[in-house]
């Protein structure tokens, strides 16, 4: 078989590595968990991706792949909860497509990053399938796994030795080996290399905005959507090796039970030899504590090593060395509202709240008070905590990157009754059954069991139309003006949608002056 030519079925592709066989799944077609890269095992733990080992004969390509290690197994996709098998051998993509006529001319690509935080999440997810997209018959659809949590987020480079090697940013080299395959292979699956969008929400939106400013992947995206993102948790080498010396502590105290004899083994043989189970509870366990001995901070996150990301993102966007590709980014009305409990991950206590005010300037402190007056009052700790997270930042990210590209700018305010009452509104994540046209999915019908659920559809349709209209013609359409720092004008997406011009302004400059190193 040819390279690149599918049988007579459609089914067989040959893809770097060796053959495929994907299934039909009615109109649809999908190739599920192909390896994009070697696994990251044994001696290939905490480095960086290999290309792929190939195999003999036909690959089955009709399952999705194992995901990433962490410690939430659950995901709410179709069948309706599962439990997902976890591995370190996770390095897989997926693709879906419609079937075409021979000869048909290549659809763009959409390529999503999924999000949670970096510690949990994969491609099994319902936006990680991508139905409502593919069926359009406008786009292929790529998603894939990466590394996560201590072994795709920290940065154990200090404890490299001769004999053992550790590189960082692992799950954004993931990211890039997807990236690479996809200019690759695509167009086996009827997809246009040179058509891509890469778009993700949460810590996938993260990871877009970092993706735009990374050297080693220009040329292999045309387009970017950046949902929710947190642009600001990307940090210093210093900070990363702090954390990784507390999760060295942490690990150890993980695996004294069950192995006492790795308790005082050096670092490198510690990391290297210690059950993935282990890693996982340690890095829950650095998880849990960040958010009050680091306000604000994301313990996993891209860190700024020099040369995967040579600088902090919002100098690549201030300064026109961010890829200049057309860019759509925004936040939903209420951020904050759903970090409650084990997710309370925002500056939104008391205590993260009063140290962000130490470390403003001291004019800025009144101007914020005069802002959010009932501080911390729980409804405006978490908007104060959504807006430091997301909101001001990603209005950063637009208003800089405006500077040398196309912006388009978002704000998803729709909440059903049910989200109102209980005083989440339109919080973080909530978008995303609507977008993806899953409001069949069981937490979507009882976020919509008072009410709303024709208008929250709807105004999921009118985004998923403005996305594909995006990934085809690289603008969202006619009706969303572009962004600018002299309007800044913003398509608020709710039951029936607006445009506003530069929208809570008041609380935009009170940001300026509160985190002068964003402002400049």
């Amino acid at each position: 078989m040819t390279a690149g030519i599918r049988t007579g079925d459609g089914l067989e592709v040959r893809v770097t590595g060796g053959v495929v066989r994907g299934v039909r799944e009615g109109e649809l077609l999908a190739w599920r968990g192909m390896p994009y890269a070697a696994p990251p095992t044994g001696p290939l733990r905490f480095r960086a991706p290999v290309p792929v080992r190939a195999w003999g004969g036909v690959r089955a390509a009709g399952e999705f792949g194992a995901i990433a290690p962490q410690a939430r197994v659950v995901r709410l996709a179709r069948p309706a909860t599962v439990l997902a098998k976890t591995d370190e051998d996770c390095l897989t993509v997926n693709v879906s497509a419609l079937e075409r006529e021979a000869g048909a001319p290549a659809l763009p690509v959409m390529v999503f990053v999924h999000g949670g935080g970096y510690s949990a999440g994969s491609s099994r997810d319902f936006s990680g399938q991508g139905e409502s997209f593919v069926r359009s018959g406008r786009v292929v659809y790529v998603s894939f796994n990466y590394r996560l949590g201590a072994l795709g987020y920290l940065d154990f480079t200090r404890y490299s030795t001769g004999r053992r090697a550790f590189d960082a940013n692992l799950g954004l080299r993931d990211q890039v080996a997807v990236l690479r395959w996809v200019r690759r292979n695509i167009a086996a699956f009827g997809g246009d290399p040179t058509r891509v969008t890469i778009f993700g929400e949460s810590a996938g939106g993260n990871a877009i905005t970092t993706l735009m400013t990374m050297p080693s992947v220009r040329g292999l995206f045309s387009g970017a959507i950046a949902q929710s993102p947190p642009p600001d948790a990307v940090y210093p080498r210093e900070l990363s090796a702090r954390w990784a010396a507390e999760y060295l502590a942490l690990l150890r105290e993980a695996v004294r039970e069950v192995a006492p004899e790795r308790v005082a083994a050096p670092p490198e043989r510690l990391l290297a030899g210690a059950d993935a189970d282990d890693l996982v509870a340690a890095s829950v366990a650095l998880q849990v504590r960040t958010p009050d001995l680091y306000p604000g901070a994301f313990c996993f996150a891209p860190v700024i090593d020099g040369t995967v990301v040579p600088e902090r993102p919002f100098v690549a966007f201030r300064e026109g060395r961010a890829h200049r590709v057309p860019l759509v980014i925004g936040t939903n009305d209420r951020e904050g509202s759903i970090f409650r409990g084990r997710v309370d991950i925002l500056p939104r206590t008391p205590s993260r709240i009063a140290d962000l005010f130490a470390r403003a300037p001291g004019h800025a402190r009144q101007v914020m008070r005069d802002v959010w007056p009932d501080l911390p009052a729980r409804r405006s700790a978490a908007d104060f905590g959504g807006d430091y997270g997301f909101w001001y930042p990603s209005t950063r990210v637009a208003d800089t990157g405006s500077r040398y590209a196309p912006v388009w700018s978002y704000r998803f305010d729709f909440a059903p009754r049910l989200l109102k009452l209980v005083g989440l509104d339109a919080t973080h994540g909530v978008e995303m059954f609507a977008l993806f046209d899953r409001t069949d999915v069981p937490l979507a019908r009882v976020i919509t069991s008072l009410g709303g659920y024709e208008e929250y559809a709807a105004a999921g349709e009118r985004m998923r139309h403005r996305w594909l209209h995006f990934v085809e013609h690289g603008d969202p359409g006619p009706a969303w003006p572009r962004y600018d720092e002299t309007t800044r004008s913003t398509l608020v997406i709710d039951a029936s949608d607006r445009i506003e011009s530069d929208p809570r302004a008041e609380r935009r400059r009170a940001w300026d002056a509160f985190m002068p190193a964003l402002a400049g």
